[in-house]
């Protein structure tokens, strides 16, 4: 295959450094300059994806140009109407994710239940909606590409947190564009996630449930950065599927989408809440669904593309992810001082560590591996098996086997969906 990866940071390059390794043709397009680095020495990079087209077209149903972000949709689009094969999402997906009103719109659309969501573009107008409606909110920023250690989850039932953190966020304010952000209301529940793959007229049938651990430190402690680490399965997310994500089937069929699509969610009595679409493929999310692939992603594109069969081969059981970092992570200020080219050092590695493990902001300089990019995620150590307790006692084996100085990582993945969320989720009849 010809594969031309095209995206802002690189967030797919272990990706495309396997589909190298396997014999494919890669060629990857990194968009921002300070990302240059990332998988440097390790893989083959365009300064300009559009001269490529024509090498890509040569390929004819064996060229796939994938798209990393939510951020490039209508592009998508385009090169699908011009007779590329286009796998990542459509411009429709990156409305779903970006405008999280037009996301919470269009599940209620198809009939389902949304918390109440206020978007505001201006931190006065929101605090003086917050004084005359006092409750927990929760802020996120609109935009595919907004920065997630700028959420928060209001704790107090007055949103007096919430209002000095408004009022600091707008002293700090020095963009010339005005804010664009929502309040959604607090919902407590179990939080669950369910994705599946879009061929662009329906699901493969591997779907999973995943339960992402978004906080910095153990115990739910610290930033809200992303994902500091998660456990998927492909077994049992039927119900949950049925009754959310599965309704967007016709919506996603009518806006040409073809890619990956989660759609994160609370669970409780009153039933399940969506919070929001990711609306391509999630990072490290895609390395930790492929810990339970019985095949590779090549196979995979084909029958998102081909339409020739709709079965996915996947594992039963559990994977665990356990994400990796150094300082300054999660932010980026004084990263070239602290952190930036420090070797890695693989500790009595075999064959299957070796592909469990999957790095992210790294460069190859002669045959060291070192840290490269901006902020210090290094990557993502998997682990698998027929209990969340053994994939996460295998991920962490891998990870203790990655050597480099002030590493850092959660020790608790899997233990609050082993303690609470697995069985609030059958006590609820979404799972069995």
């Amino acid at each position: 295959m010809r594969i031309l990866g095209i995206g802002e940071y690189g967030d797919l390059g272990d990706m495309y450094f396997r589909l190298a390794e396997a014999g494919h043709e890669v060629k990857v397009f990194i968009e921002d300059p300070d990302f240059d680095d990332v998988f440097g020495g390790m893989l083959r990079r365009t300064a300009d994806w559009q001269l490529e087209l024509g090498w890509l077209r040569e390929a004819g149903e064996q060229g796939i140009a994938l798209f990393e972000s939510a951020q490039k949709g209508q592009l998508q689009d385009e090169l699908r109407h011009d007779g590329f094969q286009v796998i990542g999402g459509s411009a429709y997906g990156d409305r779903l994710e970006a405008e999280r009103e037009y996301g919470q719109a269009a599940l209620r659309d198809f009939g389902l239940c949304t918390a109440a969501s206020h978007r505001f573009r201006d931190f006065a107008e929101a605090a003086a909606f917050i004084e005359r409606n006092p409750a927990r909110y929760v802020f996120k920023g609109n935009g595919a590409d907004s920065p997630r250690t700028r959420n928060y989850i209001g704790q107090l039932a007055s949103g007096k947190d919430m209002l000095s953190l408004l009022s600091l966020y707008q002293m700090q304010w020095q963009q010339p564009d005005a804010p664009d952000f929502v309040l959604m209301d607090y919902i407590d529940g179990v939080e669950v996630g369910v994705g599946a793959y879009f061929n662009g007229e329906e699901f493969l049938d591997a779907v999973c449930l995943d339960w992402e651990h978004k906080r910095f430190f153990d115990g739910e402690l610290g930033e809200l950065t992303g994902e500091m680490g998660t456990i998927v399965t492909y077994r049992g997310a039927g119900r949950i599927f049925e009754a959310t994500l599965a309704r967007m089937a016709p919506a996603l069929r009518e806006g040409g989408y073809c890619g990956y699509i989660n759609l994160n969610l609370m669970a409780n009595e009153n039933g399940l809440w969506p919070l929001e679409f990711t609306s391509r493929f999630g990072y490290p999310g895609f390395a930790i669904c492929e810990a339970l692939h019985d095949e590779p992603w090549d196979k995979i594109f084909c029958r998102m593309l081909r339409h020739q069969s709709r079965q996915m081969r996947t594992r039963s059981g559990f994977a665990a992810g356990v994400v990796l970092t150094v300082p300054p992570f999660p932010y980026r200020e004084g990263y070239a001082r602290l952190s930036k080219g420090f070797p890695i050092c693989l500790d009595e590695m075999n064959t299957k560590d070796y592909a469990a493990l999957h790095f992210a902001e790294v460069a190859r300089q002669g045959s060291q591996i070192v840290t490269s990019g901006v902020m210090g995620y290094v990557g993502v150590a998997t682990g698998t098996g027929p209990t969340v307790a053994d994939a996460a006692r295998e991920a962490y084996a891998l990870a203790r086997k990655v050597i480099l100085p002030n590493v850092r990582y959660r020790t608790d993945i899997g233990a609050r969906v082993m303690r609470h969320d697995l069985q609030r989720l059958k006590d609820l009849h979404l799972i069995d």
